[in-house]
């Protein structure tokens, strides 16, 4: 980019790599990290999504964990979790720090991706995914698989920070896809959800949490 310090460039590169698949030693703080800074808009996200004792939810693309014990409190001891995941470091994080949880059988970790989810169709009752799609090319793919796994009376709630505020951060001018809130909505209704856009009015970044239900 004209006008940047290449060392400078070098670190937001490297840091948005990071943000869209933690690894290595880096990826532990930056797993804290995320843990910290996306809390707000997870704990709204799993509240949105109306998760209820007993129920089969998930959280794609865990990161840090934390929406993996939001969601594990929510359906309770017989309900299950799963989490999808595309860093196998973070898959190894979370296989530790839950092994508890994975041998009760009440959680469940698999490596995936939005476009590709390793669950059964209408398998969920609901689900939640939160900074996620700014590293996905092909939403309108992402938006047919979230759709393919809810029952027909499940919940997806769809997170993202506000495109104006987050355009003003540093680093989202390396690797990250900025789409309009318009855009997002759109390719979730194309899928075939219907879709309620809730503003968090968080500093620096106001989250959208996009609540899509089968239509």
């Amino acid at each position: 980019m004209r006008g940047v310090n290449p060392v400078a460039a070098r670190l937001m590169s490297t840091l948005a790599g990071q943000l869209g698949n933690p690894h290595g030693l880096l990826g532990k703080g930056v797993a804290a990290m995320l843990n910290r800074s996306n809390r707000f808009a997870i704990e709204g996200a799993a509240e949105a999504a109306a998760v209820a004792p007993g129920e089969a939810a998930a959280d794609i693309g865990f990161g840090g964990g934390v929406g993996l014990s939001l969601l594990l409190d929510r359906v309770g001891a017989d309900g299950t979790v799963h989490g999808v995941e595309i860093s196998p470091d973070m898959l190894a994080r979370a296989k530790s720090r839950f092994a508890r949880d994975i041998g009760a059988g009440r959680l469940r970790v698999l490596q995936g991706s939005l476009t590709e989810l390793p669950l059964a169709e209408s398998s969920l009752d609901a689900a939640i995914t939160v900074n996620t799609v700014y590293f996905v090319p092909e939403l309108d793919r992402a938006c047919a698989e979230l759709a393919r796994v809810l029952r027909p009376t499940g919940r997806v709630v769809v997170g993202i920070g506000d495109p104006d505020a987050m355009a003003k951060m540093p680093f989202t001018a390396y690797g990250f896809r900025l789409r309009p809130v318009a855009e997002v909505i759109g390719a979730l209704e194309q899928a075939g959800l219907t879709v309620e856009d809730r503003v968090i009015d968080h500093q620096p970044i106001p989250a959208h949490l996009l609540v899509a239900r089968p239509a």
